[in-house]
């Protein structure tokens, strides 16, 4: 098995070196490898052409010789052909596919020739088992940032290591590109200060300059006012939760007397404003209007106001961006224009992105609810109370975010007054979007599976038992939605709405369908 190239050139000169000392059955080196070892020496003066002379004369004697065809290619590399370089890296990489110098080599002058299609996976092989090779970190990571794969970049510039002072400074660069990329706009600022202290004189000096003026201003200049509007009209085939059928059931049967359907329209409005930009930190403040008119049951109409503020925190964990804070939302909701339930809510999260096709959710809310309930009401229905949740989403990300997977998971425990509706639940959520090449049109689709096992037995259900049962409720949601962009910041919408509870006390078994189309528009 032939030795690296620079170790057989390396012994090919010894040998040459200490010919004439060597007895009759001392190993002789060949012709060849005297011609290499002449042109190592040549090449090391960087005299090319007496270098290449010299590894020709070799490829006539023996045109599979790898050591000649290897450093033939670094001698066109040294004179700037890579072009012409390809031919003898090409062969030495066909004679010898698992030769790390000959990979490096090729795939150098594959990335001198900005062909970085064949430049890539030739140096992330490289990459995989020698990461340390000077110079190797800052062009796996300047390919890997040109497919906007910021985390492999990242990870990438952070382990390769150099001794050129250009690309060192280069390194700096690009790592700050890839930091803004990810949205961390201070830390990129500071890869380019150490940019900029590596070679203050260099001709990169001003561009890097303006590339960490422009951090500090991207955020400055971006608006700071949110608005959005929404008019709609909908159908809803169970306004008011009508149960399923359930023979012999006094109880459903009254139930399902009214009417349930309805044709409505809607209306909501959003308002924010980011009220903090300092550096990590960023705070945010909106208001939410919301409104729902049922024209066949007008005593199911639904207004919501809802107040919200958060502060959250950019940052870093385990070198991958960490986004962290909290929010504080009110809620009062009127149904009837009559007073219904006040909600306080306070949530802790953290989104951590894991790379350029993975971020991990985590969020932990606690929600305070205020019902405005009419009396007499037995204790048992009270409906105030505390509701916990602690959940956890996975998205999964695709082509610059236009097509999304998530998987998600959720525990909450509806601690309330009356007995009857304090239960403690599992939700499974999951999800998927992609956006269409035509018009950008977005096609969503979400399903969660809400499993709540309620804590006490019913005291009033069911009719012909009370007090026998602790209710068990098995609800399923599957909610799609088309969107389709237009122009000037509005969207027409389509959404389809199914809810199916299952419970094991018939009167909270029902199915319910809307339909909804909407033009709304965002500024």
């Amino acid at each position: 098995m032939r030795r690296p190239p620079a170790a057989r050139a390396g012994a090919a000169l010894l040998l040459v070196l200490l010919a004439g000392g060597l007895g009759p059955a001392a190993a002789q080196p060949t012709e060849s490898d005297v011609f290499v070892a002449e042109g190592v020496l040549a090449l090391e003066d960087k005299k090319y052409d007496e270098a290449l002379a010299h590894f020709r004369r070799a490829l006539e004697r023996e045109p599979g010789h790898i050591e000649a065809l290897y450093y033939s290619g670094v001698a066109h590399m040294g004179r700037g052909r890579p072009d012409a370089a390809l031919p003898f890296l090409e062969k030495a990489r066909a004679h010898s596919p698992g030769e790390v110098s000959v990979a490096f080599q090729l795939g150098l002058a594959y990335f001198a020739l900005k062909r970085y299609d064949r430049a890539a996976p030739l140096l992330e092989e490289v990459f995989s088992g020698s990461p340390e090779l000077d110079g190797l970190g800052y062009y796996v990571g300047f390919l890997r940032y040109r497919r906007q794969d910021y985390q492999g970049a990242l990870r990438a510039f952070r382990t390769g290591r150099t001794t050129d002072p250009n690309l060192a400074q280069l390194t700096r660069l690009y790592t700050g590109l890839a930091l803004a990329g990810l949205g961390l706009p201070e830390q990129a600022a500071a890869e380019v200060d150490q940019a900029l202290r590596l070679q203050p004189a260099s001709p990169l000096t001003g561009p890097a300059e303006r590339l960490r003026e422009s951090f500090a201003a991207s955020r400055s200049r971006a608006r700071r006012f949110h608005l959005g509007a929404t008019l709609g009209v909908f159908f809803d085939d169970n306004v008011t939760a009508r149960p399923n059928p359930e023979p012999n059931n006094r109880t459903v049967y009254e139930l399902r007397r009214p009417g349930h359907t309805s044709v409505g329209e809607l209306f909501s409005l959003d308002l924010g404003y980011d009220w903090l930009r300092r550096g990590a930190w960023d705070g945010t403040a909106g208001y939410a209007f919301f409104t729902t008119y049922n024209d066949e049951l007008p005593s199911y109409n639904l207004m919501v106001h809802t107040g919200n503020a958060s502060l959250a925190r950019r940052g870093a964990l385990a070198g991958m961006p960490l986004l962290s804070g909290a929010q504080y939302a009110y809620d009062l909701i009127l149904l009837d224009d009559k007073e219904f339930v006040q909600r306080h809510a306070t949530s802790l999260f953290g989104t951590l992105i894991e790379s350029d096709g993975h971020l991990t959710n985590a969020q932990f809310r606690v929600e305070v609810k205020e019902f405005s309930e009419e009396r007499p009401l037995v204790s048992e229905e009270f409906q105030d109370g505390v509701n916990w949740r602690l959940g956890l989403l996975h998205v999964v990300r695709f082509r610059q975010d236009r097509h999304f997977v998530r998987v998600g998971y959720q525990a909450d425990l509806d601690d309330t007054r009356g007995e009857n509706l304090d239960y403690f639940g599992h939700r499974v959520l999951a999800g998927a979007s992609a956006t269409l090449p035509w018009g950008g049109v977005r096609l969503s689709y979400d399903v969660s599976f809400h499993l709540r096992d309620y804590r006490h037995r019913h005291t009033l259900l069911p009719e012909r038992a009370p007090g026998s049962l602790e209710r068990r409720d098995r609800e399923l949601t599957h909610q799609a939605r088309v969107e389709v962009p237009l122009s000037r910041g509005f969207a027409l919408i389509g959404d389809y709405l199914r809810t199916v509870n299952d419970s094991n006390i018939p009167s909270f078994e029902y199915e319910r369908n809307v339909v909804t189309l909407s033009l709304s528009w965002q500024y």
